[in-house]
């Protein structure tokens, strides 16, 4: 005890990032209880998320655990003190198959304990202990743990100081601790994203355009919502316009509203998108698809903030802040006649680039963990996990759909998984060969010696991006040659939409 103690209370006296100090807590635990795994998670909303681990998996930390779907974190939560599992507890255990030991395994005879965690006075979430030899958590373990508990609240209350100084000296607002619902949750820890959420929040707060610029599949609407809530117009709309669905005849009615009598079939005046936007956020996605005559009366909107509704006589000002987003290089539809230069310099004021997900290092796991704990909860299963040669082949591969195609491969695999016999008592492991990434058995077995040729020149020499660009040039060419040039059954067997195809096609010149 006096160890652990002298450990905790000498990092409390320094100074750690939030991350390291939650991580250096739970991993002294563990050790000091001689447990199998030790969790700190936190409340927000429904459900719990993990914010450091110890002896669990690797994807855990993208989990979240619904407290309804949970009955011991739930239990847990409820009470005020140390709360104790023993061996025989009929109430399933939420970690089930994640234990790092016994990844994939049912769990075996075990005890468990946990106690909730508050941060001045206010409830904050709960702390779990796992071991895997009966008898560990005794009376004594238990009490140790109540007379840590300080020590640990302590902690996090240290942690969240920390991140809200940190904010402050960087001049950004401090969301480390605003709950977020799982929809409008980003995850990730790489070094690319920390640098993202940074520059979000520095600029959220101005009144600047921005422009997210990213491959399909990132994620950019997820960064427009949180940059529509950490601005100051948090309060007001966040409108959301998809210009690529937007028909021509119809996209300055919809952006801009029409007066009656307007055109054949407006049999009322009609507010347009910027007017239902007042005082809030306009998102303007695959902003490179509107039609030269709406871009010129969006840029009037933007100089004047003034718009006009179709057949009106007089214009109307608005008070609305435009983010847009686009998967097509601006720069290049501006040079080739079909986008606005005078236009994209007013989008551009501060242009912000989303990294694509092969760029993103681990985070992969920690999304996979996501979409992995959402699919077993649609499906009913009693756990759902990667492989290690999962693990490694996610990794590995280059995403050209990126978190999209993430989230489609993980459901689709999961699928498979209940389809081919999986019952919802089963601790189902999903295999390489259900995640079923052709792409990337594609690029390791070109189709001819000219192809090979290309492709090795291509990864002996260049960029990290024009080497990965090389990859999914022969990976499409590899699929469409497969399939006899017919698009649609090359992007089914790349696991893309055949839109998101042929635009990758085009950016990568194979149209």
């Amino acid at each position: 005890m006096d160890t652990v103690l002298s450990l905790l209370l000498t990092d409390l006296a320094a100074e750690l990032p939030p991350a390291v100090r939650l991580q250096r807590l739970v991993s002294s635990l563990r050790e000091h209880f001689g447990c199998g795994a030790v969790a700190l998670l936190q409340r927000e909303a429904e459900h719990l998320r993990p914010v450091a681990v110890d002896g669990l998996v690797r994807d855990a930390l993208g989990r979240r655990f619904e407290l309804q779907a949970h009955p011991r974190l739930s239990a847990i939560l409820a009470r005020s003190g140390v709360t104790c599992f023993h061996h025989d507890s009929t109430l399933p255990d939420p970690y089930d198959g994640l234990i790092d030991e016994h990844a994939g395994e049912p769990l075996p005879v075990h005890d468990c304990m946990g106690v909730p965690v508050a941060v001045e006075g206010e409830p904050w979430g709960v702390l779990t202990l796992d071991a895997l030899r009966v008898g560990t958590f005794d009376a004594r373990a238990q009490a140790d743990l109540q007379a840590l508990r300080p020590l640990v609240e302590a902690a996090v209350r240290m942690s969240r100081l920390e991140a809200q100084a940190r904010a402050l000296r960087l001049g950004g607002v401090d969301t480390a601790e605003r709950p977020v619902g799982e929809e409008g949750d980003i995850l990730g820890q790489s070094e690319a994203i920390a640098r993202l959420l940074h520059e979000l929040a520095v600029v959220a707060d101005s009144e600047l355009p921005v422009l997210l610029l990213g491959e399909t599949g990132v994620g950019k609407e997820l960064f427009a919502h949180r940059l529509h809530r950490l601005s100051r117009r948090h309060g007001r709309p966040l409108v959301h316009v998809n210009c690529a669905a937007l028909p021509e005849s119809l996209a300055e009615s919809e952006l801009f509203g029409h007066v009656k009598g307007a055109f054949s079939g407006a049999v009322s005046d009609r507010p347009g998108r910027f007017e239902a936007a007042e005082g809030g956020t306009l998102f303007l996605d695959e902003v490179g698809e509107l039609p030269l005559a709406v871009q010129a009366k969006l840029l009037r909107t933007l100089q004047n903030g003034e718009i006009q509704r179709l057949g009106a006589d007089r214009p109307r000002r608005v008070d609305v802040r435009v983010v847009a987003a686009t998967n097509r290089s601006l720069r290049e539809l501006v040079r080739d006649g079909g986008f606005r230069a005078d236009l994209y310099h007013r989008l551009s004021v501060y242009p912000i680039p989303i990294p694509p997900l092969r760029e993103r290092g681990h985070d992969v796991l920690l999304l996979a963990g996501r979409f992995l704990e959402r699919n077993r909860a649609r499906l009913g299963l009693r756990s759902l996990r990667l492989s290690t040669a999962s693990e490694e082949a996610l990794r590995r591969y280059p995403w050209p759909g990126n978190v999209r195609e993430l989230e489609h491969v993980i459901s689709r695999a999961a699928l498979k998984a209940v389809s081919r016999g999986a019952v919802r008592t089963d601790l189902v492991t999903l295999g390489p060969e259900l995640l079923d990434l052709e792409a990337a058995s594609a690029v390791l077995d070109p189709v001819s010696p000219v192809a090979a040729e290309g492709a090795v020149a291509a990864l002996r020499s260049g960029s990290l991006r024009e080497q990965v660009e090389a990859c999914q040039r022969q990976a499409v060419r590899t699929a469409l040659d497969a399939h006899a040039q017919n698009w649609a059954q090359a992007a089914r067997a790349l696991g893309l939409d055949a839109s998101n195809l042929h635009k990758l096609a085009r950016r990568l010149g194979l149209k």
